[in-house]
Formats: structure tokens, C-alpha cells, sequence
């Protein structure tokens, strides 16, 4: 007979039938809901932010992304604005009336983060950072888990059991691409991923075609793709300069074409059955 049993429980199809459906100062994740995630990369300036935040928030997007924190492979790029950010970040976002996403990097950061954030990040480094993990799962706001750029799908949903066991059942699976020897992209969107973890698990499935492929003019079509695949929402970083911004500048998008992918995303949801949470493309 074949064994059926899965290492994970708490965040297993089998413990939980229903999908997991939460709300975030207003914006409900999960269930038939298709949720927009926007911002840049970094926090820059306190003017860049306020730009961005401004043209998303009139697309109808009502969680902003952005790091202030930066994990950079080289020590030598920008490593963020840190607190100062922070500030900047949620200042954007309250005049916009907009959630905010960004990442905490380590234990001694959750406190501080959380003060300014609505929803916590554990970027694709941090994945398997128990500890972190531990502190998160006693935390009353929800964390986006990206998946590890060289972590087994199974890797990834324990470490999601990590934050269930401590207590956070309000949790988002990221898939943002993993390491393979195609160099031609910056990762490779593994979008089988998607299909097999709604599957597996009742959690909700995002994904950030930015970091997965690295290539601006590639982000619009993996958008679609994503919601096609079945994904809940979809995380893009967007710039109001991206020829001139302090990180990933190479794969952020312009705000042109974000129109086009909000509309794109618009008409695709009516035939899958999804309900975008932003208004339908208007010319600002």
C-alpha cells in the first residue's frame, strides 16, 4: 500500500479542507479573491516612494511593496534606507490608504518591523532561518514565505509548518523562482510549483514574477501565466525610474507597462473565475 503520509500537517490539504481565507487592513487573501501586490525593490527617497505610491494606489492596487532592508549578494550594492525607510514606506502607504509589505531579515528586526508593516516578508534567503520563522509564528500579523532559490517544494511547506505551529495561521507561500543552469533569466519561474501546492496545501499561492525572471520585458506574460496556473496573487516591483534605481532596476517595470498588465489581469480573471482586488485599468 502506498504510503500517503506527508512530513507537514498543520498546512496540509488533509488537516484543513477549506482554503485559508484572511483579510489585511481591508483586502481579503485567498479564496476566489486575485490580489496585486506592488512598489520597487527598495526604498530610495522619500519622494520616490510617495511617486510610486501614488500612481498604484489611483490603479486601484491596495498593498504597496518595498524593501528597507536589503539582503544583497554583493556587499558593496545598496543595503537599504532600514528605519528611515520604514518611515517612508508606511508614510507613502497611510496617504494612500494602502497595506504595506516588506522583509524582515532577522530576529532582532521583527519588533522593529513590525511597527510599520501590515504584512511581514521572509525573503527567498531566510526561508529555512528557524529562528526567525519561530519568532514570526507568535507574531498577530501575516507572513508571505518566498520559497528558498534551491528549496524542494516539501522543504518549503515545512518551513511554512513552522510559522502554523507557533500559532500564525495567516500565512502566504511565495514561489519566486529557483536556481537551475539557465542563465538566460535571473531564476526560473517554477510554475508547476502553483498547480502542485494548491494540491497540497490549503494556504494561499502567490508569485513574484520580478525576482523569478529577472527580465523586464518577460515580467507581463509570467503575470498572466501565474494567474493562469492558478496562483492567488501575484507581487511585482514597479519603479517610477527604473533606469536609475539603486536595486533591480533591470527587472522593474515601468508604469506603462503595468497598465498593460492590469488590464491584461483584468480580462484574464473572467475566465478563471477570479475577482481582481483593484479597479479595472483607468488612464491616470
Amino acid at each position: 500500500m502506498e504510503n500517503t503520509r506527508k512530513p507537514y500537517q498543520l498546512v496540509s490539504l488533509d488537516w484543513k479542507q477549506e482554503r485559508t481565507v484572511f483579510s489585511v487592513k481591508g483586502v481579503e487573501i485567498g479564496g476566489d479573491n486575485f490580489n496585486l501586490i506592488a512598489g520597487p525593490c527598495a526604498v530610495e527617497t522619500e519622494e520616490q516612494i510617495h511617486t510610486i505610491a501614488s500612481y498604484l494606489s489611483k490603479k486601484g492596487v491596495k498593498i504597496l511593496r518595498g524593501g528597507a532592508y536589503k539582503p544583497r549578494t554583493s556587499p558593496y550594492s545598496f543595503q537599504g534606507l532600514k528605519e528611515e525607510g520604514l518611515k517612508y514606506l508606511k508614510e507613502a502607504a497611510d496617504r494612500n490608504n494602502m497595506a504595506v509589505i516588506t522583509e524582515v531579515m532577522d530576529t532582532n528586526l521583527v519588533d522593529k518591523v513590525y511597527e510599520y508593516t501590515d504584512i511581514f516578508q521572509v525573503g527567498t534567503r531566510n526561508m529555512q532561518n528557524f529562528q526567525l520563522l519561530k519568532a514570526l509564528s507568535k507574531s498577530d500579523k501575516p507572513v508571505m514565505l518566498k520559497r528558498g532559490w534551491s528549496s524542494t517544494i516539501e522543504e518549503w511547506l515545512l518551513a511554512a509548518e513552522y510559522l502554523l505551529l507557533g500559532g500564525n495561521s495567516n500565512v502566504i507561500l511565495c514561489e519566486r523562482g529557483i536556481r537551475t543552469f539557465e542563465n538566460s533569466t535571473r531564476n526560473t519561474l517554477d510554475l508547476n510549483a502553483v498547480g502542485l501546492v494548491k494540491t497540497l496545501s490549503h494556504l494561499p499561492v502567490f508569485v513574484d514574477p520580478s525576482q523569478a525572471t529577472g527580465v523586464r520585458n518577460i515580467v507581463h506574460p509570467m503575470c498572466l501565466a501565474a494567474m493562469a496556473a492558478g496562483a492567488d496573487g501575484i507581487m511585482v516591483e514597479v519603479h517610477n525610474q527604473p533606469q536609475e534605481a539603486l536595486s533591480d532596476g533591470v527587472q522593474s517595470i515601468y508604469f506603462d507597462q503595468f497598465d498593460k498588465i492590469t488590464e491584461d489581469i483584468y480580462s484574464l480573471s473572467s475566465l478563471i473565475g477570479k475577482r481582481p482586488d483593484f479597479a479595472k485599468s483607468v488612464k491616470i
